[in-house]
């Protein structure tokens, strides 16, 4: 061997000793520490973000549909809501009666329009009757959930388009099966929505007793005459011309307005023709 082979020779082994080369055994133990270390860590990475990248990504999916379908029901509730509006009562019992899922499709509706208001006007007039006899007997037109008989204790008659449970009645407004002079107390809470709301107004006249109190509760933009509104001298003028007197004119409220009437002991003979004002339609605008 010549110097230089010598010399090559001695630097290759002092190389092995430096950086040995593993052992199959070795390398058999490393190799499945080192990858089950990376899937743990990958696997840690996973719970603190609360599940795969798939998975993140369902909530967003989730909510967009969620949006999506509130959307679509949105749009519902504002065609019904239109529709009772600017049709009569007959019409609207028509055509809950051909459909009353849609009944509960607008009811649905108005429930989440109503979580947005700071008060509600339902519960002033149960306030009301809470002070007054549990003895007077109530007629609630346009009751929806009824949520005036379940909150109080005197008798109350439920009227609506429809009937969803046993306690209320389905009916038009304007032609109820009470009789006459057999109740103390009339209740349109946000229900004078039909064209033809005088009709109501004249039925509650006739079941009310003399001396019985109605109670209207109205969105406030109805009687706002510098927006297309009816003049609300102009709503009590027509209501005191049917035969009841002016007890309250509450405006205070940012949402609603609430009148009260007495019915008259003594009813007029004349039969003048009244003038109701045009109430301006409650809609609700497109988001």
């Amino acid at each position: 061997m010549t110097t230089e082979e010598s010399t090559t020779s001695r630097n290759r082994k002092r190389k092995r000793q430096r950086n040995p080369k593993p052992s199959k055994e070795e390398l058999i133990e490393t190799t499945p520490k080192n990858q089950n270390n990376k899937k743990s860590q990958r696997d840690t990475k996973v719970q603190q973000h609360g599940g795969s990248s798939a998975s993140s990504k369902r909530p967003k999916s989730s909510n967009f549909l969620d949006a999506l379908r509130e959307r679509l029901s949105g749009g519902q509730f504002r065609m019904l809501n239109e529709k009772l509006y600017t049709c009569s009562g007959k019409d609207a019992l028509d055509y809950f009666k051909e459909d009353p899922e849609m009944f509960d499709m607008y009811h649905t509706g108005y429930q989440q329009q109503m979580s947005n208001w700071p008060e509600l006007p339902v519960n002033s007039i149960i306030n009301w009757l809470l002070s007054k006899s549990s003895s007077l007997v109530v007629a609630d037109f346009g009751c929806g959930d009824a949520r005036i008989a379940k909150s109080v204790k005197n008798k109350v008659f439920s009227f609506d388009l429809v009937s969803k449970n046993p306690s209320v009645i389905a009916c038009d407004m304007s032609n109820t099966s009470l009789e006459s002079s057999s109740v103390d107390v009339a209740v349109f809470c946000l229900s004078l929505m039909g064209t033809n709301y005088s009709s109501y107004i004249k039925e509650a006249h006739r079941v009310l007793r003399p001396s019985g109190m109605l109670l209207i509760a109205e969105v406030k933009s109805r009687f706002d005459p510098n927006n297309g509104g009816a003049d609300p001298k102009d709503f009590l003028k027509a209501v005191c011309e049917l035969g009841f007197t002016s007890v309250l004119k509450d405006f205070s409220n940012k949402m609603f307005i609430l009148f009260h009437f007495k019915k008259k002991e003594q009813v007029n003979s004349d039969q003048k023709i009244i003038k109701w004002p045009e109430l301006k339609a409650c809609l609700y605008k497109r988001r």
